[in-house]
């Protein structure tokens, strides 16, 4: 029976993604991190209230076999570029470096399709060095879901990505061949993604994109 970690579990997959570990009869134990008590109870959840901005205070306590990367925000909601990037870049490397060193097993993280180190946009650009990084760690198994236009209920609204389901998900029947992976995807799906990849005992790095998600996660 295995540790589940994760951060990111008050977010759009990383809620979805907490009760199917909870549920999960391969986690003996599941770990989340977050800013403020979430309310949240159950007998195999243990839920740590850290200042993501003191990383000497949870150093000792990244310890499990897999870690669930799935934090992350947008320039808008986080303020300004400096502040996102902090949040989808510096925060996972850290958590990731601590979990290399307390010697946990495997890292799963979501990413965006279209994630490059070397893009002009610097949304994707942050996800894709994020990304290099990782590739770079000496984890058994890392593994980087690169979803779509993601489904599902946000405590946030978002006007621009509520515009963009709704047609994106009308004409999703245009979607075939090379543009499958273009075609939006359910919260839920790519969190049970997520739980079956870390089932697999993959080895090495590897990159999911949206339309294998999809057929992973269904």
């Amino acid at each position: 029976m295995k540790t589940a970690l994760i951060i990111g579990s008050t977010g759009l997959i990383g809620s979805e993604l907490l009760n199917l570990l909870l549920d999960s009869n391969d986690y003996l134990k599941v770990i989340t991190f977050v800013k403020r008590d979430t309310g949240i109870k159950h007998p195999k959840l243990t839920q740590h209230i850290i200042n993501f901005d003191k990383p000497e205070t949870y150093k000792d306590l990244v310890v499990g076999d897999d870690f669930f990367c799935t934090i992350g925000t947008t320039i808008k909601k986080a303020g300004s570029k400096e502040a996102f990037r902090k949040v989808d870049f510096e925060y996972p490397r850290q958590f990731a470096a601590f979990a290399l060193q307390n010697k946990v097993k495997q890292f799963l993280t979501i990413s965006s399709l279209g994630a490059d180190a070397k893009s002009g946009n610097f949304y994707l650009k942050t996800k894709g060095e994020i990304q290099d990084f990782l590739k770079d760690c000496n984890f058994e198994s890392v593994s980087v879901l690169q979803p779509s236009l993601l489904l599902g209920n946000r405590t946030e609204f978002r006007l621009g990505e509520k515009v963009g389901a709704f047609f994106m998900k009308t004409l999703s029947f245009l979607f075939l061949g090379n543009l499958k992976k273009y075609k939006p995807i359910e919260s839920e799906t790519v969190a049970k993604a997520l739980l079956k990849i870390a089932q697999t005992n993959n080895k090495g790095f590897k990159i999911y994109e949206s339309d294998a998600i999809q057929e992973i996660g269904n």
